[in-house]
C-alpha cells in the first residue's frame, strides 16, 4: 500500500526488450541503495512493481523492475522510454503518516489531461476518465494521478478538474504536463467497495 505522497523524482535510464510482453527497466533514483531491497514495492508513476535488482552508477541508485504484459497493456508504461521521469514511493509502513489517501498502486485505467491552466505558482487540470471509471469520481473526493494523491474539484459526466498546488510542481513529473498527455489513474479505494456495496445483487 501507498499513501500517494511522492518521496522522489526518478528517471527511466534503461530499457530492455525482455519478451514481447515483458520489459526490464532500470531506474535512476537519489534513494539510499542500501534501503532498497529485492523483491521490495515501489511505487512507479503509480504502479506498484517490484525490485529485482539495485546499483549504483555515477553517484546515484538504481533499481530495475520487470514489467510484465497486463501492465503495459492498462498503464502508460508502455510508453515509458530512456529519460521518461517517474513519481516515485516507497511502501507505506506500519506507523508511517498517511499524508495522502489509501492507494493500492494498482492502476484502473488511463486518463486524458485535457487542459492546463496556470494560474500564479499552481496549475488546474482538465482530464477525461475512461467511461467505466467516471462513476468513482466525485468531488471533493480522491483521485491518484501518477502516483500523487490529489483531492477531486468539479465533476461533469467523464471529466474532472483538480488543482496542483506550488509543492506538488516542485516535487512531482507533473511540471512537465501538457493538454494531450496521458496519466495514469487509480480510484479512491472506498469509492469502488461502496460502489460495489450499493450493486443490485
Amino acid at each position: 500500500m501507498f499513501t500517494g505522497i511522492v518521496t522522489d523524482l526518478g528517471e527511466v535510464v534503461a530499457v530492455e526488450k525482455r519478451a514481447d510482453d515483458l520489459r526490464r527497466l532500470t531506474i535512476a533514483c537519489s534513494y539510499d541503495r542500501a534501503g532498497i531491497a529485492e523483491g521490495t514495492s515501489i511505487a512507479c508513476n503509480g504502479i506498484c512493481l517490484t525490485v529485482v535488482g539495485t546499483g549504483s552508477a555515477e553517484g546515484r541508485t538504481w533499481f530495475a523492475v520487470d514489467v510484465a504484459a497486463e501492465t503495459l497493456a492498462v498503464t502508460t508504461a508502455r510508453g515509458w522510454h530512456r529519460g521518461t521521469r517517474l513519481n516515485l514511493e516507497r511502501a507505506l509502513r506500519i506507523g508511517d503518516e498517511l499524508g495522502g489517501h489509501l492507494v493500492a498502486g494498482h492502476v484502473d485505467g488511463i486518463a486524458e489531461v485535457l487542459a492546463r491552466d496556470d494560474l500564479p505558482d499552481m496549475a488546474r487540470l482538465g482530464l477525461r476518465a475512461p467511461t467505466r471509471l467516471a462513476r468513482f469520481i466525485a468531488p471533493k473526493g480522491s483521485v491518484a494521478l501518477d502516483g500523487v494523491s490529489l483531492t477531486v474539484n468539479d465533476v461533469d459526466g467523464d471529466r474532472f478538474t483538480v488543482l496542483i498546488i506550488p509543492h506538488t510542481l516542485a516535487v512531482t513529473a507533473f511540471a512537465g504536463l501538457r493538454a494531450g498527455d496521458c496519466v495514469n489513474l487509480e480510484v479512491d479505494l472506498m469509492a469502488r467497495y461502496a460502489a460495489r456495496l450499493i450493486e443490485k445483487p
